[in-house]
């Protein structure tokens, strides 16, 4: 058997692309996965936990908020380097990822962009450290499409706004002290912080899930809240504001499934060389070597395909499809990739022994969250064509 003189996880050799620190930063949550999460998270995806002590660490690493100016006690990383946190991140868990995406792009980043700041001072340090977790109010029990049909709403009472409604499959709810809120005004779509221990607002957590068993996903209820002005995010009105948190996530999720699809590929590989058939591995069979370099292929172009989408935001001059488009193949190519790691594993496959099964449950939620594949194929059309068919 002749021996690979290409890195089979990156047979492009990406990494010859990225800067040092790039490099360097991608290593240090390498090993941070390999040490800390790999570890323990098949028994936390089988007990249904999320792992809360790793967080410390997470926000020591300056993970959270990592593209945040220094000045809020953020790590004041590129676009690349936070991405592949992420992928590095979802290489052991869909979970661990969407806990730091969660805090970063659609809790950190609105009051970073749309806040005071005073709010920026009040919170964005604290949530670096890990000490003040955020999740996202968005999605609503109907439905998580059409955000527009929002029925979640707040009226201006003296100087404090009352907020009323409820929204559904919220990450981290559960465990957040604080939720960014999103409701429908007078004065159109706003953002609101809304703390744990203002009365009328309780969360209670989702279970019996099958996916994303090593994450916490809560339902959120807000019964005449009383919110103070100083809570409502002042810098934005309309969909623009949710949306554009969505896109910063969006961007993270392109990275993340490539780490999954890496973790799967990797066992896959690894078994095929091992695993005696009729005489001989099934590695030197022409079917696995097939299926295996289809896996390869899959996961090179999703590789190239995120890096330039990272290049191109740091440039200023990333655009929402192009977030889509990567979306899009890049979940369904570790999904695939997810599956017939699975196949290739056989019986061993269905254990979280291994961890192909409980990636492709993860997925599955990937797949619907931050934009469902047939949004953002639509999305895609809609640039190419100029219609819309939404």
């Amino acid at each position: 058997m002749s021996s690979p003189s290409l890195d089979p996880c990156d047979l492009f050799d990406v990494r010859s692309l990225l800067s040092e620190e790039e490099r360097a930063v991608q290593e240090q949550v390498a090993r941070f996965t390999d040490e800390k999460v790999l570890p323990i998270i098949g028994d936390c995806f089988a007990e249904g936990r999320f792992p809360a002590e790793l967080i410390p660490e997470i926000a020591s690493m300056g993970l959270l908020g990592s593209s945040l100016p220094e000045e809020y006690g953020c790590a004041g990383l590129n676009a690349v380097c936070y991405g592949l946190i992420c992928q590095e991140l979802e290489r052991g868990d869909s979970g661990i990822r969407s806990f730091v995406s969660v805090q970063s792009s659609l809790c950190m980043y609105p009051i970073y962009a749309f806040g005071s700041e005073e709010q920026r001072r009040r919170f964005l340090p604290a949530m670096a450290r890990g000490e003040i977790i955020g999740c996202f109010g968005l999605t609503e029990p109907h439905g998580g499409s059409d955000p527009a049909n929002m029925k979640t709403h707040a009226r201006r009472d003296g100087g404090d706004w009352v907020l009323n409604g409820a929204k559904m499959w919220i990450t981290n709810g559960g465990i957040a002290h604080i939720a960014i809120v999103w409701a429908n005004t007078e004065e159109g779509i706003q953002g609101f912080i809304v703390e744990r221990g203002m009365k009328g607002f309780e969360t209670r957590d989702i279970h019996r899930k099958m996916s994303l068993r090593a994450s916490v996903t809560s339902e959120l209820y807000f019964d005449d809240v009383r919110v103070p002005e100083a809570n409502r995010l002042p810098g934005v009105r309309g969909l623009k504001g949710p949306l554009s948190c969505l896109t910063q996530a969006r961007y993270g999720i392109t990275w993340g499934p490539i780490g999954a699809a890496i973790a799967c590929y990797r066992e896959a590989l690894a078994y095929a060389k091992e695993r005696v058939l009729f005489g001989r591995p099934t590695a030197a069979t022409q079917s696995m070597q097939i299926r295996l370099a289809d896996m390869t292929r899959r996961i090179t172009q999703a590789q190239l395909l995120s890096l330039q989408l990272g290049r191109l935001k740091d440039q200023g001059r990333m655009h929402p499809t192009q977030v889509s488009l990567a979306k899009w193949n890049n979940v369904r190519m570790a999904l695939d990739i997810a599956r017939e790691a699975r196949d290739i594993l056989g019986g061993a496959g269905i254990t979280t022994e291994h961890c192909p099964i409980r990636h492709m449950l993860n997925l599955e939620s990937v797949i619907t969250y931050e934009g469902t594949e047939l949004v953002h194929q639509l999305v895609v059309g809609r640039e190419i064509t100029g219609f819309n068919a939404f």
